[in-house]
């Protein structure tokens, strides 16, 4: 490292590599033989978390190796506990009979406490993990020393109820869901944080552009942010004194260069329910969601099909629902024309 993709494609025609794809579809090849040395540049990776969409940057001191564009599951996750949270009611309110009086009722006694602090929500503990999962991914090929982590304080006032009041009396889950995240993080590479004015003051600097559409699916929404910590490795805001006056610059170098960018998501599984929330005609309730199909293939594999390549999304007694990168149906297709090309990783990614 570094070599030029004539050198790559050499080593693959005479056997010294071969190539792959890993699971965010990122190309690479691995040495079959021994490397003639094993010094690395240093590469930081930089992460600007979010609620419904995070960024991700991957640079070194001269090129921007990959960008992405995460689509959280905040919304999603969020939804179906309450949705659990409803079904669960809804089964204890039919088991119990209530012409008894209270103390012969079929009340379950509480097994655990769940008045703990410092518990880590679902859904923001799921928008971590897939920011972790992508991670994990990025530093299986790419010699990772440093990741900064845009840190934002919401410690809440719990006598006015105002984010960012420093009573220290409060306690946020996004707060929680930070320390658990840069835990998880730390076992990776050495973690570094920033605030949000400081990933300002670089973007202006390395003349970034942000997008004020946080949900615009391109490079200026979040990866410019991304890009923009990962480039603190190289770049310091230091002082400065000269006969004329002082104050700070930015010393180092780091060049932005274009760079591959994609868009990763979880696919929108419906996980297996015990039954369906309303009751069908007759009063019985069929199964619902679940991971898998009755004919081989599970939901989230990669298949070629005739209306084109997608993700199978659902089936029938015949047939397999297939769905595009937004999770739009392109059609049911028989089994019998439908081809496996890669099992399910629990990623979705388009560029």
């Amino acid at each position: 490292m570094p070599t030029k993709p004539s050198r790559a494609r050499r080593w693959l025609n005479e056997g010294k590599a071969v190539g792959k794809f890993n699971d965010l579809n990122i190309f690479y090849v691995q040495l079959t033989t021994e490397p003639s040395n094993n010094k690395t540049q240093p590469i930081a990776i930089g992460i600007d978390p979010g609620k419904l969409f995070s960024g991700i940057g991957v640079q070194s001191s001269r090129f921007t190796l990959w960008k992405a564009h995460l689509e959280l599951p905040f919304k999603r996750v969020r939804e179906r506990v309450d949705n659990r949270r409803l079904m669960r009611r809804g089964r204890r309110g039919r088991r119990i009979n209530r012409k008894l009086s209270f103390d012969l009722r079929a009340h379950r006694q509480k097994r655990f406490s769940n008045r703990r602090q410092g518990k880590l929500a679902p859904s923001i503990r799921a928008n971590r993990q897939l920011e972790l999962r992508v991670i994990s991914e990025l530093t299986r090929i790419y010699p990772i020393c440093d990741i900064y982590f845009e840190y934002i304080k919401a410690d809440v006032d719990l006598t006015s109820g105002r984010k960012g009041a420093k009573s220290g009396k409060g306690f946020s889950a996004v707060m929680v869901g930070q320390k658990w995240a840069i835990e998880q993080l730390s076992k990776l590479a050495t973690v570094h944080t920033r605030l949000g004015w400081q990933t300002s003051n670089l973007r202006k600097h390395l003349g970034l552009e942000k997008s004020k559409n946080k949900a615009e699916q391109s490079p200026s929404s979040h990866a410019n942010d991304g890009i923009t910590l990962a480039c603190f490795q190289f770049l310091d805001y230091l002082l400065f004194h000269t006969s004329n006056g002082h104050g700070h610059d930015w010393k180092g170098s780091v060049e932005v260069t274009d760079s591959p960018f994609a868009i990763v998501k979880r696919p929108p599984i419906s996980r297996r329910q015990l039954h369906l929330m309303v009751p069908s005609k007759g009063g019985k309730r069929r199964k619902y969601g679940g991971s898998t199909t009755r004919h081989g293939f599970g939901k989230g594999d990669l298949v070629s099909s005739p209306k084109g390549v997608g993700y199978v999304s659902g089936d029938t007694e015949k047939q397999l629902s297939i769905s595009d990168t937004n999770w739009k149906r392109l059609g049911q297709i028989a089994v019998s024309k439908i081809q496996l090309i890669r099992r399910s990783n629990g990623l979705i990614v388009s560029h």
